[in-house]
């Protein structure tokens, strides 16, 4: 999300955790363009006034770097105009200032579901995963991986070379209200390495001690 004004930014990404998104907060043009928004997230939610610019310019440069993800438009401007120019930029959705909360999280819901239904196989390094038949393979060899691990391993992979904390894995896959104290995060991480690692390679998911866990590009 990138958003300037504090208040509001703590009462949105507040509300969107309580969805289960894991929500990344930066609050300038410039920090927006360091965070490398179109490799590591599935949305970003962006207001147009910020200290340092205009929003318009993260929009354009996501759509420069022909990054197609997902951008939802927050803004006070409410003439037809500016809302079609933004759709013609490339913005995916357009939500004028105030709102109401539910809507916004709907909104959000709907661009991710879009998005994930739009990428339905997923290839990373040797992986590959479709999201329709359910089955991962690595050099050639196919695994039917039970419900949780495979939710997992589709995580790992919509966010490739992204450190994932175990609390960040734990609310997307198990959800927000799991046993935040349970070790089931590293349980699984073992379950899918016995099953896709090789004997004397590395493993398919890096360790990031005391942060949580990478599937490398």
């Amino acid at each position: 999300m990138v958003e300037d004004e504090d208040k509001i930014a703590s009462f949105i990404v507040k509300g969107l955790k309580a969805e289960g998104h894991t929500v990344d907060r930066v609050g300038t043009v410039l920090e927006a363009m360091d965070a490398g928004l179109g490799g590591q997230h599935d949305l970003v939610v962006l207001d147009l006034v910020l200290p340092d610019g205009d929003g318009r310019e993260v929009l354009q440069g996501l759509r420069k770097s022909s990054s197609d993800v997902p951008v939802l438009v927050l803004s006070a401007l409410v003439e037809i105009d500016d809302k079609v120019s933004l759709l013609d930029m490339g913005a995916n959705d357009y939500l004028t200032k105030p709102f109401a909360f539910r809507e916004l999280a709907a909104r959000v819901r709907a661009l991710t579901r879009q998005e994930q239904a739009r990428t339905d196989l997923l290839e990373v390094g040797e992986l590959s995963l479709d999201t329709r038949t359910r089955v991962v393979s690595r050099r050639g060899k196919q695994y039917d991986l039970p419900g949780r691990e495979f939710s997992l391993l589709e995580y790992l992979m919509r966010h490739p070379g992204q450190v994932l904390a175990r609390q960040q894995l734990l609310d997307a896959v198990w959800g927000i209200n799991f046993d935040t104290e349970s070790n089931v995060v590293d349980v699984y991480v073992l379950y899918l390495r016995r099953r896709l690692d090789i004997e004397g390679e590395p493993s398919v998911i890096e360790t990031v001690r005391g942060v949580g866990y990478r599937l490398p590009r």
